[in-house]
């Protein structure tokens, strides 16, 4: 397995990685954008599971189990290489996807606006 010599999240390495594995194994015919997007919906349901009927301090314990937090860990590994797939299919650019996307969410919601509150960006007067 490859990783980076500093163990920083390296996408392009990580995309590259991903590709040699897919076409290996002759997985490119079912990787469709479709079956990707899919996927990503599937593993986070997966991960929603761990959660579903835990209480609000439960949710935040359950990570102390050394069983729950390797299948957590192994479901946002599921969920970050569906979403690695789906750029390098789309040729999306995950870095550049994030900081334009939490742009926009900073200025849905500045600070002074929605500090301590949880409703959506059109609930709140300008």
């Amino acid at each position: 397995m490859a990783e980076t010599t500093d163990n920083q999240l390296n996408i392009k390495e990580m995309q590259e990685y991903s590709q040699r594995f897919v076409e290996e194994r002759e997985w490119d015919q079912y990787h469709t954008p479709k079956n990707i997007a899919m996927g990503i919906a599937i593993e986070a349901s997966e991960l929603m599971e761990i959660f579903q009927w835990l209480t609000e301090n439960e949710s935040f314990e359950v990570i102390n189990d050394p069983k729950k937090r390797e299948q957590i860990s192994d479901e946002i590994g599921d969920v970050l290489h569906y979403l690695i797939r789906l750029s390098t299919l789309l040729d999306i650019d995950l870095n550049q996807a994030f900081w334009n996307k939490i742009k926009k969410t900073e200025a849905k919601y500045p600070p002074k606006l929605v500090k301590g509150k949880n409703e959506k960006y059109t609930e709140y007067e300008s």
